[in-house]
C-alpha cells in the first residue's frame, strides 16, 4: 500500500439511478429504494433512510466541563449520555440558528462564542443524515421559562462533565452516542493541536445541507 502524502478530502459524486421509489414515509424521515448502476454496468438495489439532517452542540463552560444529558433511545434499548442535539426541521434552515435553539430548549443555556467542530454523516451506508457539530463557549443561563418537554425528553437527566472524563469514557467503551463521541474527540484534538481559534467559523459552508445566512 503506497503512502498518501496529500491531505484527504471527500468528493461529491453521483452514480446513475435508473429507478427510485419511496416505500415508507414517517413523521420525520422516509425510506427510499434506488436502482443504482455500478461501475461494471450491473444494476443493484440500495435501500436507505432519507433524513433532514441534524445539529449537535458541545457546550463547554469556563471550567472545561461539557453539558451532557441522558436520554432513553428505544432502537438500542439504552439510556445514552448525549450532547444537546436536534433535527433541521425546516428545509434550508441555518444550522447555527437550529443549534442555538436546541441548546436553549434542552439545556436552557445560551452561548456567546460558536465554532464548527465537525461535519459528519452518521451512517452513510444506510442513511443520508448529515450532522454539524458545534462548539459553544461563554455560556450563561437563558432568560425566561424553561422549554416544556415531553415523551423521552421528559425523563432526561443533565450533568456538566469534564471533557477529559468524556474522552476517557469514549475510549473505555462506556459512551456510545455518535455526536458525543465525535464532539468530545474533536474538541480534545483541537485543544491538543492548533487550538480553538483554528476551528471553522460558525457560518462555514456546509455542502451536505446548504443553508441561507
Amino acid at each position: 500500500m503506497g503512502q498518501h502524502t496529500q491531505r484527504l478530502h471527500d468528493t461529491p459524486e453521483e452514480w446513475q439511478v435508473t429507478d427510485t421509489a419511496i416505500p415508507f414515509t414517517g413523521n420525520k424521515t422516509s425510506v427510499r429504494t434506488d436502482r443504482v448502476v455500478m461501475p461494471d454496468g450491473s444494476v443493484v438495489t440500495r435501500d436507505y433512510q432519507v433524513h433532514p439532517g441534524s445539529v449537535a452542540v458541545v457546550a463547554l463552560d469556563d471550567h472545561d466541563r461539557v453539558i451532557v444529558l441522558r436520554q432513553y433511545r428505544h432502537p438500542v434499548r439504552q439510556k445514552l449520555w448525549e450532547i444537546p442535539a436536534g433535527l433541521l426541521d425546516v428545509p434550508g434552515e441555518n444550522p447555527l440558528h437550529a443549534a442555538q435553539r436546541e441548546l436553549y430548549e434542552e439545556a436552557h443555556v445560551k452561548a456567546e462564542d460558536w465554532r464548527v467542530l465537525a461535519d459528519v454523516y452518521t451512517t452513510p451506508g444506510g442513511c443520508d443524515e448529515a450532522v454539524r457539530i458545534f462548539l459553544a463557549r461563554n455560556l450563561s443561563e437563558a432568560e425566561g421559562e424553561r422549554f416544556e418537554v415531553s415523551e423521552e425528553e421528559a425523563d432526561m437527566e443533565f450533568a456538566r462533565v469534564p471533557l477529559a472524563d468524556l474522552v476517557h469514557g469514549v475510549l473505555a467503551g462506556e459512551l456510545h452516542n455518535n455526536c458525543l463521541v465525535v464532539g468530545a474527540l474533536s474538541l480534545s484534538a483541537a485543544l491538543a493541536g492548533d487550538g480553538i481559534d483554528s476551528l471553522r467559523p460558525a457560518d462555514a459552508p456546509w455542502p451536505a445541507r446548504p443553508f441561507e445566512a
